[in-house]
């Protein structure tokens, strides 16, 4: 059965600053800790397609690989799924945001199956995804706050 992961966070911060900063693809390396680099494939409009790599993990070994990101600002909504899966057989993310009365909802939506030859099953990426999407979304969350404190 295919994996499903559902995070979420509330940032205290407009909107429009969570927008701009989450979806400056050139500096998510100091938004995010475990993307070592970004790189800018194409653009073309609102779709990017782009490398990731990732740190080495526990055992050294550097994980990269091309995604294609599509960003709709009147819905608050992004769509992105791997173009080079992995280990994966498909996985498809979709971000999306929501104004509240303490600031901006993101909540991030992956779908996705593992290759049977992968080193973990579907069960275990989704509890590595959401152990890791929570610390992100911390992460970004005092990052962005800190820039709106700044403004």
């Amino acid at each position: 059965m295919p994996g499903h992961t559902d995070n979420e966070i509330v940032i205290a911060a407009p909107l429009d600053l969570v927008w701009e900063i989450t979806n400056d693809l050139e500096n998510w390396p100091q938004l995010f800790s475990e993307y070592a680099s970004v790189e800018v494939l194409e653009r073309d409009g609102d779709r990017v397609t782009f490398r990731l790599t990732m740190h080495p993990d526990d055992d050294g070994k550097v994980w990269s690989w091309v995604s294609e990101r599509t960003t709709d600002r009147p819905s608050l909504a992004v769509r992105a799924r791997r173009v080079e899966p992995g280990p994966f057989e498909f996985m498809d993310i979709h971000w999306e945001y929501s104004e509240v009365p303490s600031g901006t909802r993101m909540r991030w939506v992956q779908d996705f199956a593992m290759k049977p030859t992968a080193p973990v099953d579907d069960d275990g990426m989704v509890n590595h995804i959401n152990r890791n999407s929570r610390i992100q979304l911390q992460l970004i969350r005092e990052k962005v706050e800190k820039k709106a404190a700044e403004l």
